[in-house]
């Protein structure tokens, strides 16, 4: 393999698995980013022998300095040291969660790097902006979550003919529950997701529904389909990872064992394929069933959809409200602050009291994902 790497979120679920792909690719890590977890860069550090790392708390940015000084690894701190790791590999693989995220995100875009993106917030928040910049530059933007990477591995050369995308979900933990049922959940119920092994955040999304919710305004982003041509689909196994629906009435899915380092591997391959250590998907025994969501149950999912054709339809930044108020409530359940639906009346307030015009720029973008955050508190 060529094509050098910089890892933003290193040490987090999405990192740690890029790591475990580029050390069996033999790619070479041009820099590494995280936000404080000193052990963990140092270990990387070490291992892959990056030119630059970068931890976005100074304090821990200090710490990291002395555990490297007998090495040639310059390490840097804060927003600006992250934006310079986002400056180094052909590809920047983004992973860093939340807002802080969508920065060095646009700078690897903005000098035409393959962006690889696992981070939600850069398509959700500014996906007009990040794709504007794409197009200017000619970088790629290729996706890490395995819903859609399928959707790009299915409209590989085919993608004006895409009738509907196919967005397929596990169902979470609470699949099949009553509303009497939900009404008792704990954050320690939400982690236990049936399927996938993912950081606490999106595996509180994931039980709510607002991550499928989230993944249908990047598929929006990503391919140009409408919100109205996505169709959300539980697929409790997780083997079917997405499909699109084809005007001819063909409909192709990808499947393969629910394992990161798939979709992984494919956005720094691309668009080539080479072995993988991953399992392979063994279908003999496997039973896969399909069932529609239940909106009423699971609202998060109804406003998201109500998020994006709103951003569609009037000119709004609802996604950005969608996923500011989402964050906030989510942790705060997490952190056993507020009920679970707590998470779903937060959101539809923000959404009711936030409907600004439009913007791309970031700084109004970060003004006003701020003052969500601050109205979405104040909620619980």
């Amino acid at each position: 393999m060529e094509r050098t790497i910089s890892i933003l979120g290193s040490t987090g679920s999405v990192g740690k698995q890029t790591a475990d792909v580029v050390r069996a690719l033999g790619i070479k890590v041009s820099a590494l980013a995280a936000e404080s977890d000193v052990a963990a860069l140092e270990a990387q550090a070490r291992e892959f022998s990056p030119d630059i790392v970068a931890l976005r708390d100074e304090d821990a940015a200090a710490e990291l300095r002395v555990k490297l000084s007998d090495t040639e690894v310059k390490v840097l701190s804060g927003v600006s040291g992250v934006s310079e790791c986002a400056e180094r590999g052909e590809t920047v693989v983004s992973a860093i969660s939340g807002f802080a995220g969508i920065q060095p995100a646009l700078t690897a875009v903005r000098r035409g790097a393959r962006l690889a993106i696992a981070n939600k917030e850069t398509l959700v928040a500014a996906g007009e902006l990040i794709a504007a910049e794409a197009s200017e530059s000619g970088a790629e933007i290729i996706p890490i979550d395995s819903e859609h990477s399928a959707i790009l591995q299915c409209t590989q050369g085919d993608s004006c003919a895409v009738r509907k995308l196919l967005l397929t979900c596990s169902g979470g933990p609470f699949r099949g529950y009553t509303a009497a049922q939900l009404r008792g959940v704990t954050p320690a119920d939400a982690l236990r997701h049936p399927t996938w092994s993912m950081g606490a955040k999106i595996t509180i999304d994931s039980a709510t529904l607002a991550n499928k919710g989230l993944e249908l305004i990047e598929a929006w982003r990503l391919f140009g389909v409408s919100p109205s041509d996505i169709e959300i689909i539980i697929h409790p196994q997780s083997i079917v990872h997405s499909a699109v629906e084809f005007i001819d009435g063909t409909v192709i899915a990808q499947m393969g064992v629910p394992d990161m380092r798939l979709p992984i591997q494919y956005a720094l391959t691309y668009p080539k394929r080479v072995e993988s250590a991953v399992p392979k998907l063994e279908l003999f025994g496997k039973e896969l069933t399909f069932e529609r969501p239940n909106r009423d149950l699971f609202p998060c999912l109804k406003l998201a959809e109500f998020a994006a054709n709103d951003d569609i339809q009037n000119g709004t930044n609802e996604c950005l409200v969608f996923n500011a108020a989402n964050e906030v409530a989510a942790m705060a359940f997490l952190r056993n602050s507020c009920a679970f639906a707590d998470i779903p009346r937060v959101i539809e307030s923000a959404l009711e009291t936030f409907v600004n015009p439009r913007t791309t720029s970031l700084k109004e973008l970060n003004e006003l994902d701020t003052a969500v955050r601050r109205y979405s508190a104040l909620c619980l």
